[in-house]
């Protein structure tokens, strides 16, 4: 979220780059079986990938370099008018409620609101409502509401951090496609039922749409219930929930979700919500199939099938994604800063793309 605090992270001893059971921390020394990254986020020396002889414990710094975003088609004549038909009509907004509360107060349209309004997110709505214009104005508005409510972009880091003591939800790697891989496992679970769980949730799909390279709109979503035990997993009434979340308030979001180990408990739970899950979205699910078909093995987990031997350490894991995910909001705002904060930005150019500000396309045409 753009107001979470600036982390620093935790300095834990040096690690011997010739003992394979040490982890290798944000701070560690090379080890042969890490590949690491030398970019603007080479300061947290996070590896790249693993081929398993080496512990990790912190994420993963960026896709393996053939992993590369499907190409969307462009847009047709007909849908770049409906495009700029909506983009008309969000740039006029000037005040939004604080909530979806009956009579809520209004309070004018923030920096970070209009910075969420990018090109990319207005065709993600109009896709969503099968293009019909007025629609996605009333579910871009809904949304912006819903986030001011929720308090989508003021959770903390600190906030959440006990709701991921023991790593039950962990962003980690990339998928054959780029899309940032974001970890539920409910065998992990920590805490007893409430909001703050359904928040950690929407603050981790924050953090992976952080991760996101230039190019990329979606995520990929791996849930291993291995290990889980009665009354880990979600209520019917959290599922209804998330789901909600998800499809009203992410949409054309989720690119992939690869479920494994699924024990008929769980089936059930499925049962349960797939009436309420749209067939676009069900057809994204994959039950019980090879996770190594859709995450390279040496950015996957080993307990899904992959090289990376990930084990959760809070102190190190927590403070290294948060401060990863800080580094790349803080030059995505730049951008956007720097081009003149335009509604209708383009994402590709925001997250560091060879894409040209829209104010330099304008002045083209």
């Amino acid at each position: 979220m753009l107001a979470i605090e600036s982390l620093s992270l935790n300095q834990p001893p040096q690690v011997d780059g010739s003992s394979a059971s040490k982890p290798i921390t944000s701070n560690g020394a090379d080890h042969p079986a890490l590949k690491r990254v030398d970019t603007h986020t080479a300061d947290l020396k996070l590896p790249i990938s693993s081929n398993g002889a080496a512990v990790v414990n912190t994420p993963l710094a960026k896709p393996l370099d053939d992993a590369k975003p499907l190409e969307r088609p462009s847009p047709t004549a007909d849908q770049l008018k409906k495009y700029e038909t909506l983009l008309a009509s969000v740039s006029k907004w000037t005040e939004i409620p604080e909530s979806a509360a009956k009579g809520a107060k209004k309070s004018p349209v923030r920096e970070y609101e209009r910075m969420w309004l990018t090109r990319e997110c207005l065709f993600r709505y109009l896709r969503a409502t099968t293009w019909k214009v007025d629609q996605a104005e009333t579910r871009l508005l809904n949304t912006l509401i819903w986030r001011r409510g929720y308090g989508t972009d003021s959770f903390t880091a600190d906030y959440i951090s006990i709701e991921n003591e023991t790593g039950k939800q962990v962003v980690l790697g990339w998928d054959i496609h780029a899309r940032p891989v974001c970890y539920l496992r409910p065998s992990k679970q920590n805490t007893e039922k409430s909001d703050r769980q359904i928040e950690h949730l929407v603050y981790m799909l924050e953090r992976t749409i952080d991760l996101m390279p230039p190019g990329q709109e979606t995520l990929a979503l791996l849930i291993n219930f291995a290990e889980t035990k009665s009354g880990q997993g979600a209520t019917a009434a959290q599922g209804r929930q998330t789901l909600n979340i998800l499809q009203n308030h992410y949409p054309e979001r989720l690119g992939r979700a690869l479920v494994g180990n699924v024990p008929w408990v769980i089936w059930g739970f499925f049962k349960m919500i797939t009436p309420f899950i749209d067939p676009v979205t069900k057809e994204k699910i994959k039950f019980n199939e090879d996770f190594s078909k859709y995450v390279p093995r040496d950015q996957l987990m080993k307990d899904a099938n992959g090289n990376v031997n990930f084990q959760y350490d809070h102190a190190a894991y927590w403070p290294a994604l948060n401060k990863l995910a800080e580094m790349k909001r803080t030059a995505y705002r730049e951008r956007w800063e720097a081009a003149g904060k335009s509604i209708g930005e383009y994402e590709l150019y925001l997250r560091g793309g060879d894409q040209k500000p829209l104010t330099e396309v304008e002045k083209e045409h």
